[in-house]
């Protein structure tokens, strides 16, 4: 499969540094290059695009508005020289946040990321149907005037949405109208911990801690301020 990116940076020089980077994966392919939202826009809404590099601050629509503006947006990897906006781009749901000046190490562990995510994606349907383990610990959820039952080790993690949660699993994502804070008392301690406002984290299923930042099925979640002592204790507890 070939990877068709989309570059958009109101920098020539910062996508001719993606541009070179990309070269060395012979599985990706540069489809177009913007130094503006509204061009990329025009690009993405008639041709395909399964990875995208996005800047931020750029003149007239910004980065953030832009992917908002996009119905099903395809992976994006953010490249801008501010680290401000990191948590907003992760609850956008962004695949990695790359800080300029990027370097290619650091531009490997994105690309990674990526070959895991679509991996993900396009892997085949098993033939063959699994039967529930029923002596799994569960909780039930009110999802779209339904109970939905979810078992606990399949929880990838938990988003804030407001008045409601986006409760994340190995299968699919569910929102029920809670708060993290009503899920926590549905779910035991030591298997779960806040590591931010709006995320609520599985201990277990954290593949790496990376700066301020943990990784979970290939995405990048940050772990906030006031939770960073205690989520790295808890994390390297679990492992003893």
């Amino acid at each position: 499969m070939t990877i068709k990116c989309q570059i958009v940076d109101d920098e020539p020089l910062a996508i001719n540094v993606v541009k070179k980077f990309l070269e060395q994966f012979k599985a990706s392919e540069v489809v177009s290059t913007c130094e503006n939202a509204m061009d990329a826009f025009t690009y993405i809404s008639e041709n395909q695009v399964d990875l995208l590099f996005l800047d931020i601050n750029m003149p007239g629509l910004n980065g953030l508005d832009f992917l908002k503006s996009l119905k099903k947006p395809p992976l994006v990897i953010i490249t801008s020289a501010y680290r401000d906006y990191a948590v907003e781009g992760f609850e956008l749901n962004v695949l990695d946040y790359l800080v300029k000046p990027i370097s290619f190490q650091r531009f490997l562990k994105a690309m990674d990321r990526v070959n895991t995510a679509l991996r993900e994606k396009y892997a085949p349907v098993p033939s063959t149907v699994t039967l529930p383990d029923t002596s799994k610990a569960f909780i039930f959820l009110k999802v779209d005037k339904k109970l939905v039952k979810v078992y606990l080790d399949e929880i990838l993690y938990i988003e804030s949405l407001k008045d409601y949660v986006r409760v994340r699993t190995v299968y699919e994502d569910l929102v029920t109208h809670q708060n993290l804070n009503s899920m926590a008392r549905m779910l035991p301690a030591n298997d779960f911990i806040r590591i931010h406002k709006s995320f609520t984290i599985s201990v277990d299923k954290v593949k790496s801690i990376e700066g301020n930042c943990v990784e979970i099925a290939s995405k990048l979640l940050p772990i906030g301020r006031n939770f960073r002592k205690e989520v790295k204790e808890h994390i390297l507890k679990a492992n003893v």
